[in-house]
């Protein structure tokens, strides 16, 4: 496959550079991935499903650009390729528990970053009517907004090749063209002021760690685990009705009752903690395809909050600072050296928090005569999948029932399952306990 077009590096991919632990683990890693699966309703042909996953790679360039990290490192964009589509029939009764099984198992399975394109499909059939699609791709070519996007295209493209005529797509902006845009912002006056505030907010900072099960000069081997789990609807329900009574979002409230958490955890009122903003800047990049995350940290000062709501209150003013100045995480660093001291402990380790949105009409929808809708609740557990480089995540989600879902991933090397379990257990209660008087008094 030969190579096009050498362009320069984003702040995000710079950002992944810095933890590059070579091409066997870490962020070049093959399981530093996403996989996200959909339910399909309606006839499909997969040899019309290969043409359209095809056909995706060509609009997006983004899914067949290789990182170069040799010297100051570079992107190399390769001429569109083939998808690797593989097609199973998926006996059983319990269609919801095969499907999972289906996604736990493509995520299982290693996809080295020099294997281009940097997306692959599953279609696991049931009937002539029902199956499911897992897209599985490498996370230094897309983030989650971007496979919501991928899915929709595919269901198109493939609605125009069985002799439907929907709406025409809009236009996209390619990956290079959002790094032109971010490189001549840097330097310039809004540039300048972000990094202000960033060097005033984090003064004196670090991200609150996590001490860990096992030391990392141990050498355990190395894999990432995830914790999969629910709450329940009439919690959700809670933290919705104080969404709107303080005006917030979902992931404020959450991220309010995570900085309690680690506020009673670690003994600690001065709580940052790790989180992503989706780092697509202008709308017209809403289109794009990419990896555009930043790594953001989350300042909140708990001292002298005597309720939850107080805390909340907190948080919002905090997301709304830091969405305003929303920097990538290399240039916010370089303000503040000694934010990510924990992670050089040989007994920490650092657990970011993320509550995901999709993009519009990424969830669901119906094109010609086929109907997708992305599974959201995966119950599943699993020890061997999709790689967090360092520590743990967090990953909720509000799903379409009103429940909460959500994910822990772990390093194995790092963290003992019982451990996290309790964590995810001492989360949930915690939740109920804020959101069920939200006005009285926080307990020490």
């Amino acid at each position: 496959m030969s190579v096009t077009e050498l362009l320069p590096l984003s702040w995000n991919q710079g950002f992944l550079r810095a933890w590059d632990q070579g091409d066997q683990t870490g962020p070049f890693g093959p399981r530093y991935i996403i996989v996200c699966g959909y339910r399909l309703t309606g006839s499909l042909d997969p040899a019309v499903l290969q043409e359209t996953l095809d056909e995706v790679v060509a609009r997006h360039e983004a899914l067949r650009t290789e990182i170069v990290r040799d010297g100051d490192g570079h992107q190399a964009v390769h001429p569109p390729g083939k998808v690797r589509l593989t097609v199973r029939d998926l006996p059983g009764d319990d269609r919801d528990r095969r499907a999972e099984e289906l996604l736990n198992d493509a995520e299982a399975e290693p996809f080295p970053i020099r294997e281009l394109p940097l997306i692959r499909a599953v279609l696991g059939r049931f009937d002539d009517e029902d199956a499911v699609l897992g897209l599985v791709a490498h996370h230094t070519a897309v983030d989650e907004w971007s496979i919501r996007l991928i899915m929709r295209d595919v269901a198109h493209g493939y609605a125009v090749r069985t002799g439907h005529r929907p709406p025409a797509l809009p236009e996209v902006s390619q990956y290079r063209d959002y790094v032109d845009w971010e490189r001549a912002g840097a330097g310039g006056e809004g540039n300048d002021k972000a990094l202000a505030y960033w060097r005033e907010k984090l003064a004196g900072a670090q991200v609150l760690g996590t001490g860990t099960d096992h030391l990392r000069s141990a050498g355990l081997p190395k894999t990432t685990a995830w914790r999969r789990f629910s709450l329940p609807g009439t919690l959700t329900g809670a933290v919705r009705d104080i969404v709107k009574e303080t005006r917030s979002s979902p992931f404020m409230v959450l991220l309010a009752a995570y900085a309690v958490y680690l506020s009673r955890r670690e003994g600690t009122a001065d709580v940052v903690v790790p989180s992503f903003s989706s780092g697509r800047g202008p709308s017209r990049f809403h289109e794009t395809v990419g990896s555009f995350f930043n790594y953001l940290p989350f300042r909140v000062d708990l001292e002298d909050c005597r309720t939850f709501r107080d805390v909340i209150a907190r948080t919002r003013q905090t997301c709304v600072e830091a969405y305003a100045n929303d920097l990538p995480f290399g240039q916010i660093l370089g303000v503040a050296p000694e934010l990510m001291t924990p992670v050089t402990k040989d007994d920490c380790a650092v657990v970011a928090f993320q509550v995901f949105k999709s993009p519009p009409g990424g969830e669901r929808g119906r094109v010609g005569g086929l109907a997708y809708e992305v599974i959201h609740r995966r119950r599943l557990s699993q020890w061997d999948g999709g790689d967090v480089p360092d520590g743990g995540m967090w990953h909720l989600e509000i799903d379409s029932t009103g429940d909460i879902v959500g994910s822990f991933a772990f390093n194995t090397n790092l963290y003992a399952e019982q451990t996290v379990d309790r964590m995810i257990e001492d989360f949930g209660a915690l939740l109920k306990e804020l959101t069920s008087d939200p006005h009285g008094p926080l307990r020490a």
